[in-house]
């Protein structure tokens, strides 16, 4: 082996595993509401096991919640309203500058498998296997480097994770590091569990959040009251709890015609149908037919209907959580097996939080901390202090200039995050961030309304432009966010304290927001 190819192999190599909309409340390494029925069902041991032996960061979060906002961000370093993806729909500009690009120009062989949801080619990486859209969990399709799309066989955790394992073994480049994604659709609605795990949970009862029956008082904002995106009106029986008929012997359209339309019906349930071979379908139908024959002769209403469907959900979005922990179980297995965990970086995010009941809802979007936080777990051999947990503020646009910094490659000036390489070395920076910038520019989804605020480490301020409402909370006291003090006389210089550092991240940033 020649000098240079050896120097290149010196440098850290990069595993990037993401998943799609996971809670920090159904991580067990995480001190959530659900830690310890998590820990208990082992829903999580994997990725509790690589916190064990890297550094889990307590207080990461996301500077706009959505998924391809979140993942335009983590490419670029930068908030949406620079970067150009400031919401689902639009179309990410792959000829800026981002990290994948400067990993590529660095030496490293650049990969990703998995969900991009960019809709533009992914720019920046050698190979490319990336799901169209949202992608299947059935039998996915997969478009290669932007040229053909290739159907494969299987449970799409399965699958991404059998292209990573397959492209580290026998396909890359021994010579060159690496910056490796293997980016999943797990566990993004419509849940669809993996046949292994459809009676995982079963005879067991999620704990329920304690505002799951939240009335929006303690004045909030109106907004809260006309949201598409509460368990009662908006989580669909037929296409997210799959109450429908047998499909192994109904036609397609007959499942269709059985599905009542509503404003936020996703049919994402009723095209994986579609997808499945009859072996699936049969195995299917054998789980859900007798569950659902069950429901209807409960003959359900009003609050216990809700708690019915809460429980189905949530179990299906455990069960792909599971399959996820299985796949991260996988690659690390190989990691140790194989020598590379040596030299080998591997980071466990997702793309935002996820609302598991709380405040009635499913879904994302909204600044609370349910979908403001994100899981992050880095494990850096030689680096971080196996075991360590983080308490500093990390934004997910401070991932592209910390991965250049420990790897020794220049950070671009307009680049907006900030590396936090001294904290994974176990220091403690006295400049580091203690309030960061949110921005959601809302496009009338779930008819979330467009908001922006600030965060510090004990308080929250929020705006909603189109009703100028203005909400504050004291986390200390208010982990749940349910009364707003912004009116209170008591925290009138807290709120003007907030809204100068509002203006001042809204300054620095040189960010504009969605006043509609």
């Amino acid at each position: 082996m020649c000098f240079a190819a050896l120097a290149e192999q010196q440098k850290p190599n990069i595993l990037f595993i993401f998943s799609d909309d996971h809670s920090l409340q159904t991580l067990g390494t995480h001190n959530g509401r659900m830690k310890d029925f998590i820990q208990k069902h082992k829903v999580t041991p994997n990725l509790d096991k690589l916190a064990e032996q890297g550094m889990y960061f307590e207080n990461s979060f996301v500077c706009n919640s959505i998924c391809g906002p979140s993942r335009a961000a983590i490419l670029t370093g930068k908030h949406s309203w620079h970067n150009g993806f400031k919401s689902n729909g639009h179309k990410f500009d792959g000829s800026q500058w981002t990290m994948p690009k400067a990993f590529q120009a660095a030496g490293y062989e650049t990969v990703i498998y998995g969900k991009w949801h960019l809709s533009t080619t992914p720019t920046g990486f050698d190979t490319s296997w990336v799901l169209p859209g949202q992608g299947k969990y059935y039998n996915p399709d997969f478009r290669v480097n932007g040229k053909k799309n290739v159907v494969k066989q299987g449970y799409c955790t399965d699958v991404v994770v059998d292209m990573t394992l397959d492209w580290l073994k026998n396909k890359r480049d021994k010579n060159k590091p690496f910056f490796l994604c293997s980016w999943q659709k797990a566990p993004h609605r419509t849940w669809m569990p993996a046949p292994r795990h459809y009676t995982y949970l079963d005879n067991v009862d999620v704990p329920e959040p304690s505002n799951m029956f939240d009335n929006y008082g303690g004045g909030r904002n109106s907004s809260l009251k006309t949201q598409h995106m509460d368990l009662e009106t908006y989580l669909s029986l037929q296409t997210d709890v799959k109450v429908t008929p047998p499909f192994a012997t109904s036609t397609l359209q007959e499942i269709k015609d059985s599905v009542v339309q509503q404003p936020s019906c996703d049919k994402s349930t009723i095209g994986e149908f579609d997808r499945m071979t009859m072996e699936q379908r049969k195995a299917w139908d054998a789980y859900y037919v007798p569950r659902n024959e069950k429901f209807r002769s409960m003959n359900l209403k009003g609050k216990e209907l809700i708690r019915w469907k809460y429980q189905q959900y949530l179990k299906d979005y455990l069960r792909c959580i599971k399959a996820l922990d299985e796949n991260v179980g996988r690659l690390m297995a190989y990691l140790k097996e194989s020598g590379l965990d040596k030299n080998t970086i591997v980071i466990y995010s997702s793309d935002q939080g996820f609302y598991n009941g709380e405040h009635g809802w499913y879904d994302k979007r909204w600044m609370y901390e349910e979908s403001l936080r994100n899981p992050f777990i880095i494990k850096y051999p030689g680096v971080t202090k196996p075991g360590s947990r983080v308490q500093q503020m990390i934004q997910n646009i401070d991932y592209a200039p910390t991965l250049l910094d420990v790897c020794g490659i220049d950070i671009p000036k307009d680049v907006q995050g900030a590396s936090f390489k001294p904290i994974l070395e176990g220091k403690s920076p006295e400049n580091w961030r203690k309030d960061l910038l949110y921005t959601y520019y809302g496009r009338g989804a779930h008819n979330v309304a467009s908001h922006y605020g600030i965060r510090t480490e004990r308080y929250k301020l929020i705006h909603f432009p189109k009703t100028d409402e203005w909400e504050m909370f004291d986390l200390k006291k208010d982990k749940n966010e349910m009364t707003n003090l912004y009116s209170n006389p008591e925290h009138k210089g807290k709120v003007q304290e907030l809204k100068k550092g509002l203006k001042g991240l809204l300054d620095k940033y040189d960010v504009e927001v969605d006043k509609k």
